[in-house]
């Protein structure tokens, strides 16, 4: 009688490995959560969701969300757009409050790629442009971390609106003599690197994350030219001016804790 060899094999349990999109090495989930997310043999930087970044940046305890209860409506009755945005974990594609950096007073807003590929819509323009009003309130500083891959077409010129909102409620934070550092990450595209992500008075990015308007492939069948290699990585907008400082991730936090002080001493 043949012997069949048992198809009841032992799996390796869920949740324990992620595999490097870029080298492919395995790495054990609670070593790159110490690494804050970045490939311990590549340096390959996996994205992180806003309550992630949120929970790097600011100290424990501090944070307190704002405006958490606001959910995309559907002006244009997209189809399947409602139901599409009620099926994620999180409401939106960005989560905004306040909370204590390095002894600092932050009002902050994080983007999270993983909501429609971060895209914004009027409910992503409103809880910035609400928390740009509060930190202008309280004469707090304010933060943005970008992620995104531009305005959401499923609202149309309502997210497209959004780019001239949060812009003119960056001015009057500026009117106030109050900082704003943005912190494009990969990727930030479109109506975000269009707005407010590139009106920071300290534009401060991750290595090789990808910020531009167009991406270069559209780009380059516009133009009919070849790019320059690693164009729109965040290393070669240092160098053409368009971001001030590549920081990496262990080092984000102290990098900003040295602006609020820098601000707070001018």
């Amino acid at each position: 009688m043949p012997v069949h060899p048992s198809t009841d094999k032992k799996g390796i349990p869920h949740g324990l490995w992620t595999k490097c999109k870029k080298c492919e090495q395995i790495i054990f989930n609670k070593d790159l959560e110490e690494n804050l997310k970045v490939c311990p043999k590549c340096g390959y930087y996996f994205r992180l969701g806003a309550r992630e970044r949120i929970n790097q940046l600011i100290e424990d305890k501090t944070f307190t969300e704002h405006d958490a209860d606001m959910i995309p409506g559907d002006p244009l009755s997209f189809p399947d757009y409602a139901k599409r945005s009620r099926a994620y974990s999180i409401k939106e594609a960005v989560v905004t409050g306040e909370g204590k950096l390095g002894g600092f007073g932050v009002m902050i807003a994080v983007m999270d790629f993983e909501f429609m590929g971060g895209s914004m819509g009027s409910v992503v323009g409103e809880k910035i442009t609400r928390a740009c009003e509060k930190a202008i309130a309280k004469k707090l500083p304010f933060i943005i971390v970008s992620s995104s891959g531009g305005a959401r077409m499923q609202e149309g010129i309502f997210s497209l609106m959004q780019m001239a909102k949060t812009s003119a409620a960056l001015a009057r934070l500026a009117d106030e003599g109050l900082p704003f550092i943005s912190i494009p990450t990969d990727p930030t595209t479109g109506g975000v690197t269009a707005s407010f992500a590139m009106l920071g008075d300290v534009i401060v990015s991750e290595p090789r994350a990808l910020i531009g308007f167009a991406g270069p492939r559209v780009i380059e069948q516009t133009i009919r030219q070849q790019l320059p290699e690693g164009f729109q990585l965040s290393e070669f907008l240092v160098q053409h001016g368009m971001v001030d400082i590549v920081v990496e991730r262990k080092e984000m936090k102290n990098t900003l804790i040295k602006l609020l002080t820098f601000f707070s001493a001018a």
